[in-house]
């Protein structure tokens, strides 16, 4: 697998996300298990996005997030609901983007590095069964077209897999 902005460096950064898309759909097709989509999925965004630090996954369990399979340095292992910016994305079960964590009221600092994150809820049918959770050092890394790019990307993998929670 080529990351896209290896395979192209002057994609725009839709175009971008329209060829990850692709990659992961690619990566993913035949396979069910929910882990190993994970898995595959943390590990091709942290390849491919740049300027990430941390890209991976926490699963809702027992009423709170847990980590998941990820890609970066060791991570905050559970996550109360509403806490942090994982915790309130998984609460309100919507996409939240944060130009600069220190700004964001109750921000864990897992990584002192990070200055920036964006969280898209993993949702099935009216279920929620994690979030995807992005990190980068630069402040505002990320914007609305990473967060509908990472939306599409989490329904890729929602659709590809068997959820077991």
């Amino acid at each position: 697998m080529i990351p896209p902005s290896a395979a192209n460096p002057a994609s725009s950064k839709p175009e971008l996300y329209l060829e990850l898309q692709s990659q992961v759909s690619a990566v993913l097709a035949g396979e069910r298990d929910f882990i190993a989509n994970l898995a595959n999925t943390s590990a091709m965004l942290f390849a491919s996005l740049p300027q990430l630090n941390w890209a991976g996954f926490y699963l809702f369990r027992q009423d709170q997030l847990v980590l998941g399979p990820f890609q970066g340095k060791p991570a905050c292992v559970r996550i109360a609901m509403g806490r942090g910016v994982c915790g309130t994305a998984a609460r309100r079960r919507e996409t939240i983007v944060v130009p600069d964590v220190h700004a964001f009221p109750g921000h864990i600092a897992c990584d002192a590095a990070s200055r920036s994150e964006i969280v898209v809820p993993l949702i099935t049918g009216e279920k929620l069964v994690g979030v995807m959770d992005l990190d980068s050092p630069v402040v505002g890394r990320f914007d609305e077209v990473d967060a509908r790019g990472l939306e599409a990307i989490a329904a890729i993998v929602l659709a590809a897999s068997v959820v077991v929670m």
